[in-house]
C-alpha cells in the first residue's frame, strides 16, 4: 500500500483539472518504477486513465493507479508536494530504497 499526503492528492487534481479536455476522462496519477536512472531504477509520475491491470486507488479523492510491477518497488511508499522555494515539486519517500543517487530521481533496491 502506498499513501498520497493531502498536498499532494490537491496539487495532482489542480494540474489534471487546468486542461478543459480532461472533463470527459476519468484521469487519475499513474505512478510507476521503470528502468534507468544513475542507481538503476527511476520514478515515472503521469496522468493519464488505468490501464487493465492497474490496481487503483483513491486518496483525498485523487484516483492513482499502479501496475503490479511497481507495486512491488511503491510498497510502503509516499508521495509528497512540497511548495517552498528551495525544494519545490513532488517528493517520493521510498521505504525500500537502498540507495538513491545525488538528484534523488533514481534509486536501487
Amino acid at each position: 500500500m502506498i499513501t498520497i499526503t493531502e498536498s499532494a492528492a490537491e496539487k495532482a487534481m489542480t494540474l489534471i483539472n487546468s486542461n478543459e479536455s480532461n472533463a470527459e476522462a476519468e484521469l487519475g496519477l499513474r505512478m510507476q518504477v521503470i528502468g534507468g536512472g544513475c542507481s538503476g531504477f527511476q520514478y515515472n509520475l503521469e496522468f493519464g486513465e488505468a490501464k487493465g491491470t492497474d490496481r487503483v486507488f483513491e486518496f483525498h479523492g485523487l484516483k492513482v493507479f499502479i501496475d503490479p510491477r511497481s507495486s512491488l518497488y511503491l510498497a510502503g511508499s509516499v508521495l509528497d508536494y512540497n511548495d517552498g522555494l528551495m525544494d519545490s515539486g513532488f517528493k517520493i519517500t521510498n521505504p525500500n530504497a537502498k540507495n538513491t543517487c545525488g538528484c534523488g530521481e533514481s534509486f536501487s533496491v
